[in-house]
């Protein structure tokens, strides 16, 4: 059995602990508070510009980018889009639909710990989905925002194209748009032919949902690929033909709507993730602090049973000495 010192020195450890995990909950119930009320806010709005943009291109009808890569494939990939759209039908370099030859997936983690299953989840999912493209014939790269993913696939060699560091010191519009520009930069080349974003899509503190969705090209249904979370709260295509009169015209609202959808996606995901991370921290440190109170309550229990024990041998050595004294 223990001695009582070493009984005392865990107790006090677990204690010591139990504070840290509770007070790290409470730091993620405040801030998950806020999180939540950004994507409440959000949601709404991203998907009103989705359904906007479907409405826009529903009929269009994008060829596909001619072949090559550099300046000369860019140029024939508009071209393509232009003589695709036809007549007064909409186009737009970002709606041009190619082979997913090329696929960039955009992989959302943490840069730190203590939040379940959180980063584990996000990073096998997306190695499920690059090693299936990759035997699927597909060049697969990655590009990383958090610590946890970019260490992850930095053991397995994977092939990482960007790591994006310090997104979430400064979660906002503008940081939305710079990784949107480091996204748009390789496929605006024909340098990617398909972008995907991969992150947590918020359910509730206890309750979060890998996601693969489809970034570019934009507008219309996405490939079979392209696995949706059940029950989200998402756009759906119009099923029918609807009667809008645009103005200017199609084409100037495609050059407004078109980078803004792409900024307000990846904003949202952001979003999600960063609501998913801190519900996930406030479940794992609550099942901590439960942890650390039945360790508490065990120990202090074995403590009592070693005391009382080390008491009831104190007195049998007493009334054992007695006994001798009197023989």
């Amino acid at each position: 059995m223990p001695s009582l010192k070493s009984i005392r020195k865990r107790i006090s450890s677990v204690k010591s602990t139990q504070k840290i995990t509770r007070a790290m909950k409470m730091v993620a119930g405040a801030k998950l508070n806020k999180a939540q009320q950004r994507i409440t806010e959000l949601r709404p709005y991203a998907v009103k510009v989705q359904e906007v943009l479907w409405e826009i291109t529903r009929d269009v009808v994008a060829a596909p980018a001619a072949e090559g890569i550099g300046a000369e494939g860019e140029a024939a990939g508009h071209a393509a889009a232009a003589a695709a759209a036809g007549g007064d039908r909409p186009a737009h370099p970002l709606l041009v639909s190619r082979a997913e030859r090329r696929v960039l997936l955009l992989v959302l983690t943490s840069d730190r710990g203590l939040c379940g299953a959180f980063n584990t989840n996000i990073n096998k999912r997306a190695e499920r989905e690059w090693k299936s493209r990759t035997e699927a014939g597909q060049e697969v790269q990655l590009a990383i925002i958090g610590r946890k993913g970019r260490d992850y696939f930095t053991r397995r060699d994977a092939p990482i194209l960007e790591y994006l560091p310090g997104v979430w010191d400064k979660l906002s519009l503008e940081t939305a748009q710079a990784v949107g520009a480091k996204l748009l930069a390789p496929f605006n080349k024909n340098e990617i032919d398909a972008i995907y974003l991969v992150y947590n899509e918020f359910k509730s503190a206890i309750s979060q949902t890998v996601v693969v969705e489809r970034l570019l090209p934009v507008g219309g249904p996405a490939p079979a690929q392209d696995q949706r979370a059940e029950g989200g709260d998402h756009a759906s295509p119009p099923g029918h033909a609807s009667e809008f009169m645009y103005e200017p015209n199609k084409e100037a609202l495609l050059e407004r709507l078109v980078p803004m959808y792409v900024d307000i996606s990846i904003l949202r995901a952001l979003y999600e993730s960063m609501a998913s991370e801190l519900g996930a921290k406030l479940t794992a440190m609550d099942a901590a602090n439960k942890n650390a109170k039945e360790m508490i309550d065990s120990l202090t229990l074995e403590y009592n049973k070693a005391r009382q024990a080390a008491i009831t041998k104190e007195l049998m050595e007493i009334i054992g000495g007695s006994e001798a004294l009197k023989e």
